[in-house]
């Protein structure tokens, strides 16, 4: 047994094992061990490169990787690494400009060889590359906009904010892109440092208002929920956890739009049937956020996942229509363009089952916006007729219908000041017309006989009033 074990002691390492740092890359106490009476033994194969410096604030100069040996390139990639854990003030753009520029030109050697796969990485050095990412990218944001006193401009002329730290974030975060997509990348390994504090912390960066970094943010939060399905649950819980602090505390978040986006994508890869978690995903998280004042700003992602959970389960179209229904803008009328629209996209995936459950309140409402002084509003109401597969389920549901909106046709036709909707509303009349001419016929009686008795309804309202005044002068 002792041979034996003396056998594999004397193993000789492989080539890929030839690169591990045989000692941990820490720096060695400042402690002096003064051995005086023992007589100096062999010296081992060190490096022959010079000790990591004491001073923390000094950017050391190495050599390109490319020119180091291959026994010392696991070394100098630490030391690499370590470098760029220094931190600059970039609020004076001349101040350590030299330091800078070399930090620079190391994060960006740094991304070639990652993306090169030239230099397999053992864990330690894994270790130190998270470290060193995780340093330079978590950090305290910037004071946003409505913290300043600055919200109440217009977004569309205000200037985008740009992070002066950009020049070395960017490249940060293309080094932690290169390492999360590369083939080179072992998920058993990355996931003991891409863990759960890490993704976390990720994702509070999404409240950046930097437009550059929410982009990088989402690209890698999209690659690492792909790659690393231990994270997977983790991630959605925590996007979900985001939206509730933005509904029912905060109302500010810089990063919604970018979140949706990656949840249109997780979305699209949802297995049938459907899990009970992703259908109180919709409905607790996903179909609120149409309440909130700043819903202009992500409502174009906000719809398309909506509409991926309809295209998925039909079923669900009757809860996100009457969802959209209790969320309807009373008076913000460039919201509510934005639900018409919305609602025009759900339908074209709802079938007729479904459509019927909800066509009573849905068309209450959409006789309302027919009627909406705003004409984009009954404008956009009255495209619906456009469509092809909308027309067929209303023709389908015409006796439930008709009814309903007649009047807010009847009305825009003789009263409606702008002459497109007086044309547009024609138009759906007269499609009404060839559908079903008695019910038609049989709509018009009934208007008809409304607005006949409109006067003796007026005339017994004030004779009502007055005889509510004498009885008040009475008393």
């Amino acid at each position: 047994m002792f041979n034996k074990i003396m056998k594999r002691g004397q193993r000789k390492p492989s080539k890929s094992e030839a690169i591990e740092p045989p000692i941990p890359t820490t720096a060695a106490p400042d402690v002096t061990v003064n051995h005086a009476s023992r007589m100096p033994a062999a010296p081992p194969q060190a490096p022959t490169l010079v000790p990591i410096p004491q001073n923390p604030g000094v950017v050391e100069v190495l050599p390109m990787l490319k020119d180091v040996p291959l026994s010392d390139r696991h070394v100098v990639f630490i030391r690499k690494l370590q470098n760029c854990c220094i931190m600059f003030d970039f609020s004076d753009t001349m101040k350590s400009a030299r330091e800078k520029e070399i930090k620079r030109q190391t994060l960006a050697e740094l991304v070639d060889l990652v993306q090169s796969g030239s230099c397999k990485m053992n864990e330690i050095m894994q270790e130190e590359l998270v470290k060193m990412i995780s340093i330079n990218i978590f950090r305290c944001l910037p004071p946003s906009s409505h913290e300043m006193g600055l919200e109440g401009g217009d977004p569309e002329e205000d200037e985008m904010f740009m992070d002066p730290v950009w020049p070395h974030l960017q490249l940060v975060y293309e080094l932690l892109l290169r390492y999360v997509v590369s083939s080179d990348t072992d998920t058993k390994v990355a996931k003991k440092y891409l863990d759960h504090s890490f993704v976390l912390k990720l994702l509070d960066l999404f409240d950046s208002e930097d437009l550059r970094e929410r982009e990088y943010l989402k690209t890698i939060l999209h690659r690492i929920y792909g790659r690393f399905m231990v994270h997977r649950p983790f991630i959605r819980n925590a996007i979900n956890n985001i939206f509730y602090r933005f509904l029912f505390e905060t109302e500010r978040y810089s990063g919604i739009g970018e979140l949706l986006e990656i949840l249109g994508s997780i979305i699209n890869g949802f297995a049938l049937p459907m899990k009970e978690e992703h259908k109180l995903f919709l409905v607790r998280a996903l179909i609120p956020l149409h309440k909130s004042k700043c819903v202009t700003s992500y409502h174009q992602q906000l719809s398309y996942c909506i509409t991926q959970f309809v295209e998925k389960d039909y079923r669900l179209a009757d809860t996100v229509i009457r969802g959209l229904l209790k969320y309807w803008p009373v008076t913000n009328c460039g919201k509510e363009v934005l639900f018409l629209g919305e609602l025009e996209e759900i339908l074209e995936v709802t079938q007729s089952a479904e459509f019927q459950r909800c066509v009573v309140p849905l068309f209450r409402q959409i006789g309302r916006s027919l009627n909406s002084s705003h004409f984009q509003v009954a404008e956009r109401a009255l495209f619906w007729w456009n469509n092809e597969h909308i027309v067929s389920l209303i023709a389908e549901n015409r006796h439930v219908i008709l009814p309903i909106i007649f009047e807010a046709l009847e009305k825009n036709i003789r009263g409606h000041w702008n002459q497109a909707i007086l044309g547009l509303s024609s138009n759906v009349r007269k499609m009404f017309l060839e559908m079903d001419t008695e019910l038609f016929e049989k709509c018009q009686r009934q208007y008809e006989e409304m607005e006949a008795g409109a006067g003796d309804r007026e005339e017994r309202r004030e004779l009502a009033w007055k005889r509510l005044e004498e009885v008040a002068t009475q008393i």
